[in-house]
């Protein structure tokens, strides 16, 4: 294999996720755009290697101290390269790595300031990596050491390594069959006509896991809109909503409309949805997704606020959905890089405007319909805190977890107290919460 193309090519994607506020699918994939001579095995190797070495990057700093190198005062470039290595040799165990097979890319540039340094990962952590069980747990499943506090006080110790643990998984590729255009097993049959098995999802019906990773929106399957991209876990949230065909939807944060289209399928294109969100771009790629899907009941609004719906939708509306804007650890899987940007006034930043949405959304609720605040991260400061200052404020909502829904899809272990809570370690799902809370018939 030639390791020092693929190692190059590498560390450019990782020097770049680090400068850029994209998330790293967004990076690699303009990265492999601009790079049409690779091909599908070195693209698969160094997106892997890129992806691994961003979830373990503290440990691979940790390893690297530990035999005296210090990846902080190298350049940009050659701690790429360090943590691209240890990565590969430590945690992948790749053996066939051969000092030689690196000579041409630390030859020349910027990483071959870094050649001592790399003798001294080739020589002593191949023969004896050093002991990730004497690892503090931020070293150890590389995360802030305030987020692990926060698992920690949350979770307890116990619980809150399983969550990074499985934080640090690679996710499934999961879509959702579109219920618009047919059945779930014509929307798979036609993927498998596209050389691409799938495995039914464990809860929700219309889940399809794929067993490699390819370039869905290349598939015909894609094009003429028999599936859509989505977590297990994303498609759950509109099932355990269970909007009625006759329901009046209101999808306040719809950014580019995932779970819209989903609202739109099980409501057999009957109904009505508004879907609301501050960005034009998001909602205009919402039209160009809905019409793809054939889903006809959806119209579209921008609102700078959500209380700027009120005057045209006071109190209308069976179903107040808000996905809100959050910190979206629960997503960690699929966006590593999420671990470093995301700090302690992140989240209270988050929590203030949380708050703000949910009380401007409560008013388009009608008598007797459900409010339903949702967020993908697992932190209290978002989650149960932002719905019970909210309770506290509005005495005609209180909660009414979805029980029965819950055990219809088969989900155990899916509720924390009135709330949905499902977590990665527990559900093979991203992470996330969600409240419905119930509003009050007029007497």
């Amino acid at each position: 294999m030639k390791y020092a193309s693929l190692l190059g090519h590498t560390v450019e994607i990782l020097v770049a996720l680090r400068r850029s506020p994209l998330p790293a699918d967004a990076v690699i994939g303009q990265f492999f755009r601009s790079r049409k001579y690779l091909g599908s095995r070195d693209r698969r190797f160094i997106a892997e290697t890129a992806y691994g070495t961003l979830r373990h990057q503290e440990r691979c700093d940790e390893s690297l101290r530990r035999i005296g190198v210090a990846p902080s005062s190298a350049t940009a470039e050659g701690r790429a390269l360090l943590q691209a290595l240890t990565y590969l040799l430590t945690i992948e165990g790749r053996g066939d790595i051969e000092r030689e097979d690196l000579a041409e890319l630390l030859s020349d540039g910027e990483a071959s300031a870094e050649a001592d340094g790399i003798a001294k990962v080739m020589d002593q952590l191949q023969s004896e990596p050093p002991d990730v069980t004497t690892m503090e747990p931020a070293q150890r499943y590389s995360f802030p050491a305030w987020m692990v506090k926060r698992l920690q006080a949350e979770y307890g110790a116990g619980e809150a390594e399983q969550i990074m643990a499985a934080l640090n998984d690679p996710p499934t590729l999961t879509v959702r069959a579109n219920l618009l255009k047919g059945t779930v097993e014509e929307a798979r049959n036609r993927l498998e006509t596209e050389g691409l098995p799938t495995t039914p999802g464990r809860y929700a019906p219309a889940a399809l896991h794929l067993s490699k990773r390819v370039n869905l929106f290349g598939l015909n399957a894609f094009k003429e809109g028999w599936i859509e991209v989505q977590d297990e876990g994303s498609q759950l949230l509109p099932l355990l909503v269970d909007p009625k065909p006759t329901s009046k939807v209101l999808d306040a944060c719809a950014g580019a409309g995932g779970k819209t289209l989903a609202f739109a399928a099980l409501m057999k294109n009957r109904g009505e949805i508004v879907a609301s969100d501050v960005h034009a771009y998001r909602l205009e790629e919402l039209r160009r997704r809905a019409r793809r899907a054939g889903a006809f009941n959806i119209r579209v609004q921008q609102a700078e606020h959500t209380s700027d719906l009120l005057a045209q939708h006071p109190a209308r509306f069976d179903v107040v959905f808000v996905d809100a804007p959050c910190s979206g650890l629960g997503t960690i899987r699929r966006n590593p890089g999420m671990k470093w940007t995301v700090t302690e006034r992140t989240v209270e930043e988050l929590s203030t405007k949380q708050q703000d949405i949910l009380a401007q959304a409560s008013p388009l609720v009608k008598p007797g319909g459900v409010l339903v605040y949702a967020t993908c991260t697992m932190l209290a400061a978002e989650n149960e805190s932002v719905v019970g200052r909210f309770l506290a404020a509005m005495p005609s909502f209180s909660p009414e977890p979805p029980r029965k829904r819950l055990e219809e899809l088969g989900i155990e272990d899916g509720l924390s107290g009135d709330f949905v809570k499902l977590l990665p370690q527990r559900h093979g799902t991203d992470g996330f919460f969600a409240a419905f809370l119930r509003k009050a018939p007029t007497s």
